[in-house]
């Protein structure tokens, strides 16, 4: 098992700004790209930034210019830099990583969510 344990979550004013951490620890290979999604009530569950191993990132047009994901690949964490957050941000988040792993010479990929954390911006 991985397991990804976020932090970093609370509630907030407009225009406030938080930092999310998830943590992966357990058996892997290797973590390849990592990304955080959110969740917020009556909506489905979208993309919000993510991050490859190398460092290539991707954002939701939504979060451009205020959002930065990063990566710390000794720590196999991943973070989310939030700034100038919204009541739109509200919702839960939840940090995914995709990993290898190795049985033998076989190698196959698999992918894990952590349990999520709120973030509320609200005045």
């Amino acid at each position: 098992q991985v397991q990804l344990v976020e932090s970093g979550g609370g509630l907030v004013q407009p225009g406030g700004s938080l930092r999310l951490s998830c943590a992966a620890s357990g058996g892997f290979f290797s973590i390849n790209a990592m990304g955080w999604y959110r969740q917020a009530p009556g909506k489905q569950r979208e993309l919000v930034a993510a991050i490859t191993s190398s460092g290539s990132t991707n954002y939701a047009d939504s979060v451009k210019g205020r959002f930065t994901i990063s990566r710390d690949n000794v720590k196999n964490t991943v973070y989310l830099q939030m700034n100038t957050l919204k009541p739109e941000d509200t919702a839960v988040y939840y940090c995914n990583a995709g990993v290898t792993h190795r049985n033998g010479i076989r190698y196959y990929r698999d992918d894990y969510w952590g349990q999520g954390t709120q973030v509320t911006v609200s005045s």
